[in-house]
């Protein structure tokens, strides 16, 4: 799987996890040169709480574009250590 914005390429992966339709990417096959964190959370009642990240690329931002659980809850283990894109990050194979 990729994850392209902006012509870039944030992430490239075999090994996804796919959840709630996301596909969550391991953290070392994200060029984190891209990503900038941010301050923005959320809360999930089964997954815990998600941090996220801006994508930066080619002077352009995509405010709380990619997320992460820093530390799941227990039913959410299976997304340790990965992040997930949305608003316009176009993941496909």
């Amino acid at each position: 799987m990729k994850a392209v914005w902006n012509n870039a390429l944030i992430a490239e992966s075999d090994d996804t996890v796919v959840v709630e339709g996301n596909y969550y990417f391991p953290l070392d096959s994200v060029n984190q040169g891209y990503l900038q964190a941010s301050e923005h959370t959320s809360f999930c009642g089964w997954k815990g709480t998600a941090n996220y990240y801006h994508i930066n690329v080619a002077g352009k931002q995509k405010s709380d574009a990619a997320w992460y659980y820093a530390e799941p809850l227990p039913g959410a283990k299976q997304i340790a250590g990965r992040v997930a894109f949305w608003r316009g990050v176009v993941v496909s194979e």
